[in-house]
């Protein structure tokens, strides 16, 4: 095989382990950006309820287990289908 048609295989294994669990990141990174808001809007507003504060921080921690479990699915198929180039 040459070194192209490697690289090729290479560059599509990269772009799969990568794509899996997008839709979970992207739903992470819009639970911590949410979460910072509500935790924002809970110390600085005025007027603002107490609930906003805790609702934000597990807004926030939501988000950031949706990240731990893109990194342990990402990790257990990397390990399922290492990379082989002569297949």
């Amino acid at each position: 095989m040459s070194d192209t048609a490697i690289d090729a295989r290479r560059t599509a294994y990269f772009h799969t382990v990568k794509s899996v669990g997008r839709r979970e990141r992207g739903l992470g990174l819009l639970a911590c950006l949410l979460g910072a808001l509500l935790l924002i809007w809970g110390r600085s507003g005025q007027g603002a309820p107490v609930w906003a504060v805790w609702a934000g921080l597990a807004t926030i921690g939501v988000g950031w287990l949706l990240f731990a479990y893109v990194i342990l699915r990402r990790t257990r198929y990397v390990r399922a289908h290492p990379f082989d180039p002569q297949s």
